[in-house]
C-alpha cells in the first residue's frame, strides 16, 4: 500500500471514529432521510440554508459502515458555507471520483480531502455507501419528503 493510500485510509478511519457535525441540527430549513437497504446504512441530514442559498449549518445523524459515516462527516465539512449550486457541483465531482470517471490525480485536487475516497470505485458495492449522504443532501435541497434509497 502506498503512503498516499495509507494516509487516505487513516483519514477515513479518523472520520468514522470521530465524525464531524454529527447530531441533529436545531431549526433546520431542510431535512432528509437516506437508507441503503443492502447494508443497512441509515442517516438523516439537516441543513440550515439562508435566504441567499448558502448552507450556514449542516449535520447528520444515524448509523452505517466506516465508509458511509466518514463520507457524511467529510461531506458536512466540505459543504458548509457553500451555495446550493456549489453543493450540487461538489456532489457531481465526488460522484465522478467514486465511480472512477475522474482521474484521481487531476480532478481530485479540487475535492481536497474528499479525494480519500478515490479508491472506492474499485469496490462497486462500497460506492453506494460513500454516496448515500450525498444523495440525501440533494434530496433535502430538492425538498424531498420521501426517504431516499440507494436502490
Amino acid at each position: 500500500m502506498s503512503s498516499k493510500e495509507e494516509l487516505y485510509q487513516q483519514l477515513i478511519l479518523e472520520h468514522n471514529k470521530k465524525p464531524r457535525n454529527f447530531g441533529r441540527l436545531e431549526n433546520p430549513t431542510h431535512v432528509a432521510e437516506g437508507f441503503n437497504p443492502l447494508c443497512g446504512d441509515h442517516y438523516h441530514v439537516f441543513l440550515r440554508v439562508n435566504e441567499a442559498g448558502i448552507i450556514e449549518e449542516i449535520s447528520f445523524d444515524g448509523s452505517g459502515c466506516a465508509i458511509s459515516k466518514a463520507s457524511a462527516s467529510m461531506m458536512t465539512q466540505s459543504l458548509k458555507g457553500k451555495t446550493e449550486a456549489q453543493a450540487r457541483g461538489l456532489f457531481d465531482a465526488f460522484h465522478e471520483l467514486i465511480t472512477g470517471e475522474m482521474e484521481a490525480g487531476n480532478g481530485a485536487v479540487k475535492l481536497g480531502k474528499l479525494a480519500a475516497f478515490s479508491g472506492v470505485w474499485k469496490f462497486p458495492a462500497r460506492i453506494k455507501c460513500a454516496v448515500l449522504c450525498w444523495h440525501t443532501i440533494n434530496g433535502a435541497l430538492e425538498g424531498s419528503q420521501d426517504a431516499l434509497t440507494t436502490e
